[in-house]
């Protein structure tokens, strides 16, 4: 009996040597990796707010910057930021309705499987592996006023051209095509994905209740879809609002800052910086950001996971 228990003591201390040395060695991995991500991520977050509570000397001055940029009315940068939030959110609130409802009734064609829908699969991605710089480049000649094509046209037509990047509503537009068509094709393999999730069972369930086609994606599929479709407007949200290159190559940036532009220009743009509040403005643009994608993470769970085609 005595045996039998000691045998079954040093199986369990042998198990947690085991289990000990397995988290040991995996922490050990994982050492490196922490140690990058507080150098490049943790502590320049942190020395940037610390930088928000002080003056151009250096002096600590509490939330006296934060107090400017929302309250003073003569303060330099408070027109600007605000401005710039007015832009941003323009591009938020018509852009992310736009890459989800676009994409998902792309999606919902190719899913139909009709002839040579992998070519137009295909051909709709591919906007989505060019560069940046391809892409600027490529809608310059299309939408510009003096070399564009689309003016060309209006121009061997004797019609009035049309300034696409520098006047409004049109550079709000151009920059909505141009956004749609370049990010477009991740979403619509995202929300593909989603729909080959969904049982054919579903779509012959409903069509023995008497939905048609319309009625089953709208009353039974797209609520089915949702955890996707709001994965896909979280992720959305988040690019557009910090989206820097896209607005800035393609607007007038004199014009239509949004809040990236606007804190790009602040160095150098007003003279002797202000740091402290610089760091304030900053802080506060990428608040609104972090709530959001604290509160919503659990829905970009969900949404991927439900997105995960089935083996």
């Amino acid at each position: 009996m005595n045996e039998k228990y000691t045998d079954t003591s040093e199986k369990t201390v042998l198990r947690k040597l085991s289990l000990f040395k397995r988290q040991f060695y995996g922490f050990l991995f994982a050492v490196p990796f922490l140690v990058i991500f507080a150098l490049f991520f943790i502590f320049p977050f942190f020395s940037g707010i610390a930088q928000s509570f002080v003056n151009r000397k250096g002096e600590f001055v509490g939330l006296q910057n934060y107090r400017n940029i929302l309250f003073s009315q003569d303060f330099t940068y408070r027109a600007d930021f605000f401005r710039g939030l007015k832009n941003t959110l323009t591009f938020v609130v018509f852009a992310v309705p736009l890459l989800i409802v676009i994409p998902l009734f792309i999606a919902v064609l190719i899913d139909i499987q009709p002839k040579g829908y992998k070519f137009f699969r295909a051909l709709l991605f591919m906007p989505t592996v060019f560069s940046i710089s391809s892409v600027i480049l490529m809608w310059k000649r299309v939408l510009e006023v003096e070399t564009g094509f689309i003016n060309g046209i209006f121009k061997f037509f004797n019609m009035n051209q049309i300034n696409f990047l520098g006047s409004q509503p049109w550079a709000w537009i151009s920059l909505l095509v141009v956004t749609i068509w370049w990010t477009m094709g991740t979403n619509i393999v995202i929300l593909g994905a989603g729909l080959k999730n969904i049982d054919k069972a579903v779509y012959e369930a409903a069509a023995i209740d008497g939905c048609g086609p319309l009625r089953t994606y709208f009353s039974v599929v797209f609520p089915m879809l949702r955890p996707t479709m709001i994965s896909v407007g979280i992720l959305e949200i988040m690019w557009v609002w910090n989206d820097y290159l896209l607005p800035y190559l393609v607007l007038d940036s004199t014009k239509y800052k949004t809040i990236p532009i606007h804190i790009q220009y602040l160095k150098g743009s007003y003279g002797t910086v202000d740091l402290g509040a610089t760091m304030a403005l900053i802080f506060l643009s990428i608040v609104p950001v972090i709530i959001f994608y604290l509160c919503c993470q659990k829905h970009i769970i969900k949404g991927v996971a439900a997105g995960a085609v089935k083996g």
